[in-house]
Order: structure tokens, then C-alpha cells, then sequence
């Protein structure tokens, strides 16, 4: 198939090739071997695989799709760790201050920092370390393997090792132990069944290794490992061949569905057929019966209890959650069994009792009772009164009436003593009187204070001092001490408005006078004046 010759073959020799060609696809023949000894895919179309003419290749062999100008492929190397080239005896001039090696700078030292570096001391000068450069191919750029020593990973599994010696030897020792103990022990029959028992938990469950190997009832081997073929291993089918598939129990479009990718169909494919004679129901049906409806139910409990805060897990521990899962059953069930022997001997069982009367049984009784067309009772019985669910002809505080049995301008209140505050104590008729009386006498103070209106007097009009009193009969200024005050309220507005010129050391006087206060008055802004913008 992946030569070059292009010898004459007859009809027959080319039939002979392409049943050769078609085996090896099928995996039924070996394939073919190269020049190297390596086996060449028979799915390679004959373009790809057959050399060109001036290559003159007498074997089949594909070194002719490799590119020839390749460079040779770099080896695998990485740094050597660790490695040291010459140790000084002296310090040289640019080498490491803190332990004399010329291969890094101080900052990039890695040993301990030294109280006096070797630059001072010239003792103990470190060894340079071994420096590498060389260029990596693609992959050897990419590979995250590379530089590993697979030793490093030696005492990992030595641990695994000694584990694993250490269990054999203690299942042992209990083997033994357990072996002693029936030797010694009196009872031969109790010591035969504790034996076995324990036997059955320390040696592996022989059952389970049987089922593991008759699992391969449904295992597909091909004859030939080869390239093409793939390799021999097994296939586990979902149904015996011999079966009809379930997606050809019913042929009708709109019957159940077929899921292809899970090979699922959940509802029954004829569910007008005789149950006795189908062999499948739809994976609904198994789903929810049998084992499956059990194992659904272990994995809701394990969920609840894991959320109630009880240490259990399905994936987890699965032995663990199915025995928990157990005991809670046996509990709910003696709980449950408590409950009602509890309602029995409190209430009695009325199905262990006698035969219940004719009377009682058909609700017959010799009283007689009427009913309109309506439905309603005319005679025989009375009509109950529907009582309410809060408290009635309750009296609190000394009150002989209810709260709401008296109403007045829009108000509620107790009709015994005509109080509008509920939870008031009762004054009786007195407080009716007192309350009567007190609204007479607020009437007749309003129509007095309506009677006695009149015009409002008039008020002399008082000249105001100018500093806001009353002048007095004899107050005089001083015209010379007004002018003083004036000269001063100028100046104390000067320095207002420069804070520059005034005094460190301000003194303060609280003895005002009134050619003080006139000044004041006299220099004040008038804010509501429409003439103060055209005073100087």
C-alpha cells in the first residue's frame, strides 16, 4: 500500500490487495510495518502514504511526509541544583559582600546575612554556584515535567508501602486473635457462629469477586491489536443482543420518547398491552419502584438529616447513612406504635368493644323535629345562638355596663357612669351630676365673656427712651458728651472694618451712659429706611 513500485498487477493480484486493505481496516489482518518496524494506520488515504517516484523507497514507509529541514531536537536538559565550581580563598574585588561569591550581588543572596559580611572578615568565603544557560526547543519550553526527579517522589509511595504492611499485619494479628479466643472459649456452637462472623468482616467478601467476574457476559474482543482497530478491551451493553430495543416497541410518532444520547424512553411505549406480557415499562416505572424508590428515600433522609446539623453523608459514608437510615425507621416505627397504644388507653378502642347500637349507628332518636321548606327548624329544637370569641359581660373598674354602651357626640363610653376614657373607674350617678355641672358653668363663661365685649381702650402712646425705656421727666444730654460718644462710636467703626489697627490689649467697660446709647442709636443702620443708601 505505501510503495513506490509500479509494477504490473493482474486483476486478481489487485483484488487481493484491496481485500488485504479492507481487512486491515476492519482490524481482522495485522498492518503494515514500516521500514522502523512501526505499524502504519490503514485508514491513511493511499495520497499520503504512497512516496513519490524519485524517492526510490523499496519498503512501505512514511518518513516522506516528516520535514527534512528540521533542526535536530534539543535534549531535555534543565539547570543542575545545587552544583558548585570554584571556592575562593580570599575576597574578590565585585563579589557578594555578605559571602564572597562572585556569582550574585548582595541582594540576590540566599545565604543567612552575616553580622560582618566576608568582604571584612576574608573568612568563609562561599563557593560560586554553577550558572547554565541553553535554549529550550517548543516543548521543552511548555513541558512542566521537565527538571523532575521522579526519585523525589520515592518516599511518598514508601509511606503508601508501610500503610499498607501495617494493615495486612494488624488483620493479622486479629485474625489470630479471633482464632485464640475460639480455641480457648468453652462453648464450641457460640464460638463456631462469633467466629464466622467476624471472619466475614476481616476477609474480603468472596461473593463480590465472583460478580465482578461473571461481569463479562457482554464483552466484545478483537482479534487483532493493531493501529487501526483500536485495542482489545471490553464493551458493556445496556441490553442483550437478542432483545428487542425499546425503540422498537412501538414504531408510532407519537408514541413514547426516545432520547438517543442517554438511550432513555421513561414512559411505557404500549401501555395498552397486557402487563404480563411485557418485559419493559418505561424507565419511569423502575425508577420508582423496588430497590430504586428505597435508595431515593436513603438520599432524601441523608439530605434532611445533613441540614437538621447530623454528621452524615450519602457519597461520603454510604454504609454509615444506610444504617442511620435504619435505626430511624425502627424508632419512628416503635414511636408511632407508642402513640397509638397511648390514644388507646386514653380513649378506649371502640373496634374491640361490642356491636354499636342500631340507634346510635343509623343517628335515629324518638325526638321530633320540624323543618320548613327552606331547611329551617320550626319545631323540636332550639336555635342556638352563636356566642362570640371574646369575652362578654365582663365589668372592670366598678363599672356596671360594658364599654360601648353609650354613645355621645361621636364618642364611645360607659352607659352607667358617661365616661368616654375606657378603663376609667366608675363614678356613678355623681359623675354624671359633676360632669353636668361643670358644662353649665363652661356655657355661662362663654356667654359672659361674649356679653362683655367692648372696644379696646385706647393706650397712651409712650415716647420710648432711645434706648428703649421709658424717658424719664427729667433726663437731659449732654452736648458735649454726646459729641465725645459720637467721635467714639466713629472710631470704634473704623477699627471694625480694619482689624489691622486694632489694640493688642483691648479694654472693655460695662458703664454705659445715655449719651452712649444716643450715639449708638444715632450711628445705627436702619435696614427698613429706603433713605439709609443716601446717608454719608
Amino acid at each position: 500500500m505505501a510503495t513506490a513500485s509500479v509494477a504490473f498487477k493482474s486483476r486478481e493480484d489487485h483484488r487481493k490487495k484491496l481485500e488485504l486493505e479492507e481487512a486491515r481496516k476492519a482490524g481482522l489482518a495485522p498492518a503494515e510495518v514500516d521500514e522502523d518496524g512501526k505499524e502504519i494506520n490503514p485508514h491513511i488515504p493511499e495520497y499520503m502514504s504512497k512516496a513519490p517516484w524519485y524517492l526510490k523507497s523499496e519498503k512501505p514507509s512514511l518518513k516522506h511526509q516528516k520535514n527534512w529541514k528540521t533542526e535536530p531536537e534539543l535534549k531535555r536538559i534543565w539547570y543542575d541544583r545545587g552544583a558548585k565550581i570554584h571556592q575562593a580563598e580570599k575576597y574578590r574585588k565585585g563579589a557578594c559582600i555578605n559571602c564572597g561569591a562572585m556569582t550574585h550581588s548582595s541582594k540576590a543572596c540566599m545565604d543567612r546575612p552575616r553580622k560582618i559580611g566576608a568582604k571584612y572578615t576574608n573568612m568563609n568565603i562561599a563557593a560560586d554556584e554553577k550558572i547554565e544557560s541553553f535554549e529550550l526547543d517548543y516543548d521543552g519550553k511548555r513541558d512542566r515535567w521537565n527538571g523532575y526527579d521522579p526519585s523525589s517522589y520515592r518516599h511518598v509511595v514508601d509511606r503508601y508501602d508501610a500503610k499498607e504492611e501495617a494493615r495486612k499485619k494488624y488483620l493479622k494479628e486479629q485474625q489470630l486473635k479471633k482464632l485464640e479466643e475460639k480455641n480457648n472459649n468453652e462453648n464450641g456452637d457460640d464460638a463456631t457462629s462469633d467466629g464466622e462472623e467476624d471472619n466475614d468482616d476481616l476477609r474480603v467478601d468472596e461473593a463480590k469477586v465472583d460478580e465482578s467476574r461473571q461481569m463479562d457476559f457482554a464483552k466484545v474482543e478483537k482479534r487483532v491489536r493493531t493501529t487501526g482497530g483500536g485495542s482489545t478491551g471490553t464493551v458493556r451493553n445496556l441490553r442483550i443482543r437478542e432483545d428487542t430495543a425499546k425503540y422498537l416497541l412501538n414504531l408510532d410518532v407519537n408514541s413514547a420518547h426516545y432520547d438517543p444520547k442517554t438511550r432513555s424512553m421513561r414512559e411505557d411505549p404500549l401501555p395498552d398491552a397486557d402487563p404480563n406480557e411485557k418485559f419493559y415499562l418505561g424507565d419511569n416505572q423502575y425508577r420508582n419502584s423496588g430497590q430504586a424508590l428505597e435508595f431515593k428515600q436513603l438520599n432524601v433522609h441523608s439530605c434532611e438529616a445533613f441540614d437538621k446539623g447530623q454528621d452524615m453523608h450519602m457519597q461520603a459514608a454510604p454504609s454509615q447513612a444506610e444504617l442511620l437510615y435504619k435505626n430511624f425507621k425502627v424508632a419512628k416505627e416503635k414511636l408511632k406504635s407508642q402513640t397509638k397504644d397511648t390514644i388507646m388507653e386514653k380513649y378506649g378502642n371502640a373496634a374491640t368493644k361490642g356491636e354499636i347500637p342500631m340507634e346510635l349507628l343509623l343517628g335515629q332518636s324518638e325526638r321530633q323535629v320540624e323543618y320548613d321548606r327552606a331547611g329551617r327548624i320550626k319545631k323540636g329544637q332550639e336555635v342556638i345562638i352563636p356566642k362570640s370569641k371574646y369575652e362578654e359581660d365582663v365589668h372592670a373598674n366598678n363599672h356596671t355596663s360594658v364599654w360601648g354602651s353609650w354613645w355621645k357626640d361621636h364618642q364611645w363610653g360607659y352607659k352607667c357612669c358617661q365616661q368616654t376614657i375606657r378603663n376609667s373607674y366608675c363614678t356613678g350617678s355623681a359623675g354624671i351630676e359633676a360632669a353636668e355641672a361643670s358644662l353649665d358653668l363652661m356655657k355661662a363663661n362663654i356667654a359672659r365673656k361674649e356679653a362683655s365685649k367692648e372696644s379696646p381702650k385706647e393706650v397712651e402712646e409712650k415716647r420710648m427712651a432711645t434706648w428703649g425705656t421709658d424717658i424719664p421727666e427729667d433726663l437731659e444730654l449732654n452736648e458735649e458728651a454726646l459729641a465725645n460718644a459720637l467721635k467714639k462710636e466713629d472710631l470704634s467703626k473704623r477699627e471694625e472694618k480694619d482689624e489691622r489697627k486694632r489694640k493688642y490689649n483691648v479694654k472693655y467697660t460695662n458703664d454705659v451712659t445715655s449719651e452712649d446709647m444716643e450715639a449708638y442709636r444715632m450711628k445705627r443702620v436702619h435696614h427698613e429706611d429706603p433713605m439709609k443708601d443716601f446717608l454719608g
